[in-house]
């Protein structure tokens, strides 16, 4: 596991992942544990770089490792952790970044484990539309200054008890951990990586109104056949684009709107 952090992530990915998938609906306490980590390493500046620092000998980074978690975590959590602390990190925060992406891994095999991957995928989206035009709840979500369990029970009160345990992990974790990130943005980030794992694209889609099922099923076939792989149409209402539609897929971005078209016009006019 030497290297760029950007390697030593995927070695770190492809070695313990089926092992956190082997965990089947175990994995969720696996999970929390690592975030429990994440949480750790963010909380101390000294830990992370001890543990990151490339100029010390991964044997000795690796038995700080054992010795702080020791018998506090699961072996395989423990072990997860002693081995990305072998590695070599360009910078200490990416170690932090490497145990969430994992623990993210392990939230998600659960789901996937009782076959409600998709269940959860859709619910973190309707999070996500339930907060358009709620300002206020958005700016609670993501402000840090707020006490954590202000955050998590307005999370509670979004869910109302009736969405999958995993949703409720990964929807309290976005808002409880902000890490210098914005809640809805983090809840799309983790609807990307599900839509990855299901070897989806996802579509996200902006309209002045509602599609209807028809449209959005008919939506989807276009891309579908322009992208040739299933894509997972996402559609958010905003009256601010006036009409037409804005359609972004992963780098991709058709704009479509009235208001785009608008601003297209100014921009020849002014040149």
């Amino acid at each position: 596991m030497r290297g760029s952090s950007g390697a030593s992530l995927a070695e770190a990915q492809s070695r313990f992942e089926p092992v956190l998938r082997a965990a089947g609906e175990g994995a969720l306490a696996l999970g929390e544990e690592l975030f429990a980590v994440v949480d750790a390493l963010d909380s101390s500046g000294a830990l992370r770089r001890t543990l990151s620092d490339p100029s010390l000998p991964a044997e000795s980074k690796q038995a700080v490792a054992e010795r702080v978690l020791g018998s506090n975590f699961d072996p395989r959590v423990v072990d997860v952790v002693r081995s990305l602390a072998g590695a070599r990190w360009s910078a200490d925060k990416d170690l932090a970044e490497a145990v969430e992406s994992l623990a993210l891994a392990a939230t998600l095999d659960n789901a996937e484990a009782r076959g409600t991957l998709e269940t959860v995928e859709d619910e973190l989206f309707r999070v996500t539309r339930a907060l358009q035009g709620q300002r206020e709840a958005r700016q609670v979500l993501s402000d840090s200054t707020t006490r954590p369990e202000r955050r998590a029970a307005l999370v509670d009160a979004l869910l109302a008890d009736k969405a999958d345990p995993v949703t409720v992990a990964i929807a309290r974790r976005a808002t409880t951990a902000l890490r210098s990130r914005r809640f809805v943005a983090r809840l799309v980030e983790v609807g990307n990586v599900i839509a990855e794992r299901r070897q989806l694209l996802v579509a996200s889609v902006t309209s002045a109104v509602a599609l209807s099922d028809a449209q959005t099923r008919r939506l989807g076939s276009l891309l579908e056949r322009a992208y040739g792989r299933p894509v997972q149409v996402y559609v958010t209402v905003d009256p601010a684009v006036v009409g037409g539609l804005r359609i972004q897929v992963g780098a991709d971005l058709v704009d479509n709107t009235v208001l785009s078209r608008l601003t297209a016009a100014r921009r020849q006019l002014a040149g």
